[in-house]
C-alpha cells in the first residue's frame, strides 16, 4: 500500500512539472461561479469566454470557474444551453472574483436582447466518446407509459443498444449491461431499474437538466467499470423561492417540492414518486389479484449550505423499493439506497477541492411458501462504505489538472436462506464477502496550440480481497478441491493493481471540423453472476479473488466531427476497437443462488468489439432531434462454450439505427416522435432433442449461433402547454401541461422470445394419423400502449 502511494505520488508531481508554464508578465486570475439566475442552482459545464484574448474555460460539475489572463481590460462572455447569454466589462489588474447568475430563455426578459449563437463545442471540445443530455429536451420525447426516463433515452444514441424489449438495461460497445458504472451523486447505484426493467429508478423531476454518458475516453476520476459512466447528479433546490411541480400519469404520480432554507445561502429540495396499480388490484373481484400487491416508489431528498465564500456543504439521498406480493403465498422485495456527504472548499481562486463521504446499498430479498407448507425467507446484496477526494488545480489557461484519491470498503451479501416458524428446513448462509478497492488519478486538459489540445492522465488502481473467511484450492479443472485455507477479519487474502492510462487529442482541421483519437485502459474488480442478458435484481455480485481475477478493458477510437449552417448541425462519425480480457460465463445449468463455491461454475474467457458510429444532430430551430447508426459487432471466446471458437456476444447488434425529432408546432404545442431499428438480438435454439422415457431433452446448437427477427418500433408523443394561471395577488404561477403519447405506434408484435413445443398434427403423408412436431412460439410483450400525463409547476 505505502509502494502504491509513493509510485501514485511521483506520477502526480510528474504532471505538475510537465504542464506548468511560468508567466512572463504579469497576470490575475478571473475565478467564480455561474448560476440559474431563477433557481441559484450552480450550472455544470457553462462557457465562460474572453474573445480578446482568445481564451476560455468551462465551469466545473459544481459550476465553479477560473481563468488567469493578462492584465488589462476585457469583455467577459457566459453561455449555456437555453439560457439568455451574459456579458460584462472588466478591468483586472488584480486577482477578481465575479459570479454570474444566467436566465432562462422561457423567462420574459424586457430590456434583454436574446442573440445566442449556437457554439461549436462538439468540433472545439477534447472529449470524444461523450454524450451530454437535457433533460428539457428529453422531456418534449414520447416516454413510455408517460415516465420521462433517462435511461431510455440513451438507448436511442450510437453505441448504446438496449438489453430487450421494454427494458431499460443497456450495452456499451460491446460491453455487458454490469460493466455500466450509473452514479448518482458520486454515489454506484448497483441496479438502476423497477419492475424488474421496465422502469428506471431515476425521477426526471429530482435530478439535474444536463447528465453524461462516457463510452469512450473515461476521464482518469472514474474507474471500477470496464465499459462506460453515467454521472448524473440531484437538483440542489431552489434558493430564492418555493416551488412545486410533480405529475399525475396512467401508472404512477409525483411530487416535488423546493425552497430556501436560508435565502440565497441554503436550499433543500425532496422528491418523492409511487406506482399504484395496487390501488386497482384491490378494486378486483378476483381474490387473487385483489391480494395481490405490485408496486414501486422513490423518494429522493438534498440540502445545501453556503458556509462561506470558500466552503459548501451538500446531503443528499436516495431510497427506492419494488414489492410484489402474491396472496400469502410469495413476496419479494428489492431495492437501492444511497448517502452523499460533500464538502466543496476553495482553497484559492485557481484550487478547487470535492471532498464526498458515500454510502451505498442494494438489497433483494423474498420469502416463499414451500409445497409442505414450509416458510422461508431469502436474501443477499452488496453495501459499499467510500471516500473520495478530487483537486482541480486551474494552473494556467492551458493547462487544468485534476487528481485526487478514493477509497471504497465492499460487503457482498451472497445470501442468506432462513427458515420461518416450526419447519424442516434447514438455514444456509453463505459467507459474506469482503474486499478494499481504491485508487489515485492524476490527469490534465492541456491546450498546446490552437489547433491541437491534448487530454491525459493516469489512475492506478488496487482492490484486495479480505477476510474474515474461507478459500479453497482446486485442480485445474475446478472439479476437485484440494485444500481449505482460513482468514482472520482484515487480512489480505488476494491483491490485485494495475494503471489504467487514459489519453485523448483533438486536432482542429478547420473552424468547424475537427479529427480526434482516444485511447483508454479500464479495470473492474466486481463481477455479476447471472444466467440471463439483463441485469435482474437476483443476480449477485460477487468480487475478485484468487480464482477470478479482474477485468481488462483496451479500447481506442478515431472520430471525425464537422458541424454545418452555422453550426446548427452537429455531425459526427467515431470509429472503435475494444479489446476485453478475463471475461466470465457459466456454465450450463450453473448453479449461482447459495452457492460458496461460485468460482467451480465459471468459464474464462477473452472478447473484443468494434464498430462505426455515425450521428447527426440539430439543436436549434423549431425542429430539433438526431438520427444515429450504428455498425458493430461483439464477440466472445470462452474455453467450455462453443468448442472453444468465437461467438456473439449477448450485446452483439450488426445495424442500429435510430431517428429522434422534436417539433415546435406552435408555442404551446410540442410533437415528438422517435423511430428504432436493431438487427435482433442473439439467442441460443435447439437444432434437435433426444427422450429420456416420455420427457423430451433438447439438443442446443453453438451458443448464440442463432437471433430474433429485427426488431423496430414508433412511438409518438404529443404535449401541450397550458396557459400560465396567476391569482389575485400576482404571488403564485401555475404552469401546467398534458402529454399524450403512444408507444409502438403501429403496433409492431416484436420478439421478446422465441420458445418451442411439442404438439400433435396430422401427418400429411399418412391421412388419419398423427405425428410429433416442434413448433415455434413468439412471446411479445407490447403492441400499442398509450398513456397519458398531466405535468403541473408552481
Amino acid at each position: 500500500m505505502i509502494l502504491f502511494f509513493r509510485k501514485s505520488a511521483f506520477v502526480v508531481l510528474l504532471l505538475f512539472l510537465l504542464s506548468a508554464t511560468a508567466f512572463s508578465q504579469t497576470k490575475h486570475t478571473l475565478s467564480g461561479y455561474v448560476r440559474d439566475g431563477g433557481t441559484g442552482e450552480d450550472l455544470a459545464s457553462a462557457q465562460v469566454l474572453v474573445p480578446s484574448a482568445g481564451t476560455g474555460a468551462y465551469t466545473n460539475t459544481y459550476g465553479f470557474f477560473s481563468l488567469t489572463l493578462a492584465e488589462g481590460e476585457y469583455d467577459v462572455v457566459v453561455r449555456y444551453l437555453s439560457y439568455v447569454p451574459d456579458t460584462i466589462h472588466i478591468q483586472l489588474n488584480q486577482d477578481l472574483s465575479q459570479n454570474f447568475e444566467l436566465l432562462e430563455k422561457s423567462v420574459e426578459v424586457q430590456t434583454v436582447e436574446i442573440t445566442d449563437k449556437a457554439s461549436a463545442d462538439n468540433v472545439q471540445g477534447s472529449d470524444m466518446s461523450v454524450e451530454t443530455m437535457n433533460l428539457k429536451e428529453i422531456r418534449k420525447l414520447p416516454a413510455f407509459m408517460g415516465e420521462v426516463d433517462v435511461i431510455r433515452t440513451i438507448q436511442l444514441l450510437p453505441g448504446v443498444v438496449s438489453v430487450g424489449e421494454g427494458i431499460t438495461g443497456y450495452y456499451v460497445r460491446g460491453g455487458q449491461s454490469n460493466q455500466n458504472l450509473v452514479l448518482l451523486d458520486n454515489a454506484t447505484v448497483y441496479n438502476a431499474s423497477h419492475l424488474l426493467g421496465f422502469f428506471s429508478v431515476f425521477n426526471a423531476d429530482a435530478l439535474r437538466d444536463e447528465y453524461k454518458l462516457y463510452k469512450g475516453g473515461i476521464p482518469a476520476q472514474y474507474g471500477t467499470r470496464l465499459s462506460s459512466v453515467l454521472d448524473l447528479h440531484m437538483k440542489e433546490g431552489n434558493n430564492k423561492e418555493w416551488h412545486a411541480s410533480g405529475g399525475l400519469g396512467a401508472i404512477s404520480s409525483r411530487l416535488t417540492i423546493e425552497g430556501p432554507l436560508i435565502k440565497d445561502r441554503a436550499s433543500f429540495v425532496v422528491s418523492g414518486r409511487r406506482t399504484y396499480a395496487d390501488i386497482f388490484l384491490n378494486l378486483a373481484k378476483d381474490p387473487n389479484l385483489k391480494a395481490t400487491k405490485l408496486y414501486f416508489y422513490d423518494f429522493n431528498a438534498k440540502a445545501n449550505l453556503r458556509i462561506s465564500n470558500k466552503d459548501r456543504l451538500f446531503l443528499s439521498g436516495y431510497f427506492g423499493r419494488d414489492v410484489f406480493k402474491f396472496r400469502n403465498i410469495f413476496s419479494n422485495d428489492w431495492g437501492n439506497a444511497t448517502g452523499s456527504l460533500r464538502w466543496n472548499h476553495l482553497f484559492s481562486d485557481k484550487l478547487f477541492s470535492n471532498t464526498t463521504l458515500i454510502m451505498s446499498d442494494f438489497f433483494y430479498g423474498f420469502e416463499a411458501e414451500t409445497f409442505t407448507g414450509d416458510r422461508f425467507e431469502f436474501g443477499s446484496g452488496i453495501r459499499d462504505y467510500a471516500l473520495k477526494n478530487d483537486i482541480t488545480w486551474f494552473a494556467n489557461p492551458k493547462n487544468q489538472l485534476q487528481f485526487g484519491i478514493d477509497a471504497t470498503f465492499h460487503r457482498v451479501n451472497p445470501g442468506i436462506f432462513e427458515p420461518l416458524g416450526e419447519s424442516f428446513l434447514e438455514p444456509l448462509n453463505v459467507s459474506p464477502d469482503y474486499a478494499l478497492e481504491s485508487a489515485i488519478y492524476a490527469s490534465n486538459e492541456q491546450t498546446v496550440s490552437d489547433r491541437l489540445s491534448l487530454s491525459y492522465g493516469l489512475r492506478w488502481s488496487q482492490f484486495a480481497q479480505l477476510g474474515p473467511g474461507e478459500e479453497y484450492s482446486y485442480d485445474s479443472t475446478y472439479e476437485t478441491r484440494l485444500d481449505t485455507t482460513q482468514y482472520s477479519s482484515g487480512e489480505i487474502v488476494q491483491l490485485y493493481h494495475g494503471l489504467e492510462p487514459r489519453f485523448s487529442a483533438r486536432y482542429l482541421v478547420g473552424a468547424s471540423n475537427s479529427i480526434k483519437a482516444s485511447y483508454m485502459r479500464t479495470r473492474q474488480y466486481l463481477h455479476l453472476a447471472s444466467n440471463s442478458t439483463a441485469s435482474f435484481p437476483w443476480d449477485i455480485w460477487i468480487p475478485s479473488s484468487r480464482h477470478i481475477a479482474p477485468q481488462i478493458a483496451d479500447q481506442v477510437a478515431v472520430g471525425y466531427f464537422q458541424n454545418f449552417l452555422d453550426n446548427q448541425l452537429e455531425g459526427s462519425l467515431e470509429i472503435y476497437y475494444k479489446d476485453m480480457r478475463n471475461q466470465i460465463d457459466f456454465k450450463n445449468g450453473a448453479e449461482l443462488i447459495l452457492n460458496p463455491t461460485i468460482e467451480t461454475e465459471i468459464l474464462r474467457g477473452d472478447g473484443y468489439a468494434y464498430g462505426a458510429e455515425f450521428m447527426l444532430r440539430k439543436t436549434r430551430g423549431q425542429l430539433t432531434g438526431w438520427v444515429s447508426y450504428t455498425l458493430s459487432k461483439a464477440m466472445r471466446q470462452i474455453a467450455g462454450i462453443n468448442g472453444g471458437n468465437p461467438y456473439p456476444s449477448n450485446s452483439n447488434r450488426l445495424h442500429d439505427f435510430h431517428v429522434v425529432a422534436g417539433f415546435q408546432l406552435s408555442k404551446r404545442t410540442n410533437i415528438g416522435a422517435t423511430w428504432v431499428y436493431s438487427s435482433g438480438r442473439p439467442v441460443t435454439f435447439p437444432v434437435g432433442g433426444y427422450r429420456i422415457d416420455s420427457n423430451f431433452v433438447p439438443l442446443y446448437g453453438a451458443r448464440n449461433a442463432d437471433q430474433l427477427p429485427d426488431y423496430h418500433r414508433m412511438d409518438l408523443s404529443v404535449t401541450i402547454d397550458g396557459k400560465p394561471k396567476v391569482d389575485e395577488n400576482k404571488k403564485r404561477r401555475l404552469e401546467s401541461s398534458w402529454n399524450f403519447t403512444c408507444y409502438n405506434a403501429y403496433g409492431r408484435r416484436n420478439a421478446f422470445s422465441i420458445d418451442f413445443r411439442e404438439e400433435q398434427e396430422d401427418d400429411p403423408n399418412n391421412p388419419g394419423q398423427q405425428v410429433t412436431v416442434r413448433n415455434a412460439y413468439k412471446t411479445y410483450l407490447f403492441r400499442w400502449v398509450p398513456s397519458i400525463t398531466w405535468n403541473f409547476k408552481f
